[in-house]
């Protein structure tokens, strides 16, 4: 983000901040989901952490760090989200069929697995797979936008993709039962 916007929207540029959210709005989004995996959900805690930034940005010490520090805020919201309301849909269960490639059936229920195993993860584990994963971010500045220690960083992320690998493959031994 361009330092002389943080600046001139600190200042109370409305302009500026506009300029912030149209450029943070989509990205923040689409983090919100990937952590919260509710698109409702999501857009409510995008338009907390927006708020938030508008409100919080006067008291932002370095401006160059507006990126990180507005993760933060995000990161908070979907929290508060997420523990505010626990509202998951119920997930229809797909058959498993043969794994072909270009099979459009088997890649559905790949990804129905694989978010039924995302979804048994807690928020803070998903927000550092996400945040490492989805956006790229090394495990340092993960933990600087969770606002924790690098290595707790590095504990979640651990963590939670040995939990998603346990609950994926526990899907998988349940779907032939299933199909019984």
């Amino acid at each position: 983000m361009d330092v002389d916007l943080v600046v001139r929207a600190q200042q109370g540029d409305r302009a500026s901040y506009t300029a912030i959210a149209r450029a943070m709005g989509g990205r923040f989004l689409a983090l919100a989901r990937g952590i919260l995996r509710d698109a409702d959900l999501a857009e409510d805690a995008t338009q907390q952490a927006l708020l938030a930034v508008w409100q919080d940005l006067p008291q932002l010490r370095d401006p160059s760090r507006f990126e990180a520090w507005s993760y933060r805020l995000l990161v908070r919201a979907c929290h508060a989200e997420g523990y505010r309301e626990r509202r998951w849909a119920d997930n229809v269960r797909l058959l498993p069929t043969d794994d072909r490639l270009d099979d459009p059936v088997g890649s559905i229920v790949d990804r129905d697995q694989l978010e039924r195993a995302f979804r048994q993860l807690s928020l803070e584990h998903r927000t550092v797979i996400v945040l490492h994963h989805y956006l790229g971010l090394p495990l340092d500045r993960v933990a600087d936008a969770c606002g924790i220690p690098t290595g707790t960083a590095h504990s979640r992320l651990h963590h939670g993709m040995r939990a998603l690998r346990s609950a994926v493959e526990a899907d998988l031994r349940q779907a032939p039962r299933e199909a019984m």
